[in-house]
């Protein structure tokens, strides 16, 4: 694996760095990347809002409890957002400003994107745009002056160990299957499941439903919860990627299990471990609780 310019650069400066193995700049470096994107400008800890939009109603949009939905940010009337044969519609207030895509807009077709290529409504710092989830659409609503963001604290760590990088098996199901994961919202998300990993730890035998996220075919997507869960760790879950499997092998390193967004924002809609992810194990690798979390 190829390390980032920053990192190298900081290699060449730090001897703690420069002393790593290169599994453990390999992880250094990873988290590094993890950190820069959380911290982004639309990244998840820019997260200020999540409105269920019921199909079929006018609703206006704006800074304040006169409207339909409050975005807790922007102008006190941001437009109005209807719907015409399923299809989202904003339409853009007199006066305020919105972009899309760069470009000024009055009329936007929200239905046109999807949850992978959703359509970003900016306004000043701030942005919207629909998503669905488990049959149901909903403004998410973001901004780069969150508190959240503005007053990150940093991510703890448990010490890189290479005794949590595990060499593993991939057994693969006989024919394509699905699995329904429900999430903090109480709703349920479909995944496909294409197959389990499974792993010798302590002496016991340990297995992780492997889930496909849409248009990642590449890695698995593992949500689990461990004995450390609401402890040392985050207790609903974390997660983390694991894969390609080469031959029926698999590599999966817990220094690199994460927090999902809902430890940072109480507007997240995480997906929960399924049953059979709850290992009976105290997994003390990869991120620890947020001390901000809200």
């Amino acid at each position: 694996m190829l390390l980032g310019c920053s990192m190298l650069a900081a290699l060449a400066v730090d001897p703690a760095l420069a002393a790593m193995t290169e599994h453990q700049q390999q992880v250094a470096a990873w988290r590094a990347g993890r950190v820069e994107r959380l911290t982004a400008e639309d990244g998840w800890l820019s997260l200020i809002g999540l409105h269920w939009l019921p199909v079929g109603a006018t609703q206006t949009l704006g800074n304040g409890e006169g409207n339909d939905i409050d975005l807790a940010v922007g102008p006190a009337r941001l437009g109005t957002l209807s719907w015409a044969d399923g299809k989202a519609r904003f339409e853009v207030d007199a006066g305020a400003q919105v972009q899309v895509d760069g470009k000024p807009v009055t009329v936007v077709d929200l239905s046109s994107g999807d949850n992978a290529h959703p359509i970003v409504v900016r306004f000043g710092s701030a942005n919207f745009q629909m998503i669905e989830r488990g049959g149901k659409h909903a403004l998410r609503v973001k901004d780069n002056q969150a508190a959240t963001r503005t007053g990150f604290t940093g991510i703890r760590y448990f010490d890189i160990d290479p005794n949590w990088r595990i060499d593993a098996r991939f057994e693969a199901y006989d024919e394509p299957r699905s699995i329904e994961v429900a999430t903090v919202l109480g709703t349920l998300e479909s995944y496909p499941n294409p197959g389990r990993i499974v792993f010798e730890r302590d002496g016991k035998t340990h297995s992780i439903e492997a889930l496909l996220e849409e248009g990642i075919q590449s890695q698995y997507f593992l949500i689990i919860a461990d004995r450390s869960s609401g402890k040392e760790t985050y207790g609903m879950a974390r997660y983390l990627y694991a894969g390609p499997a080469v031959d029926g092998h698999i590599v999966v390193d817990f220094n690199r299990a994460y927090n999902p967004p809902c430890a940072f924002t109480a507007f997240a809609t995480c997906p929960m471990p399924p049953e059979g992810n709850r290992l009976d194990l105290y997994v003390a690798a990869g991120e620890k609780t947020y001390a901000s979390g809200h």
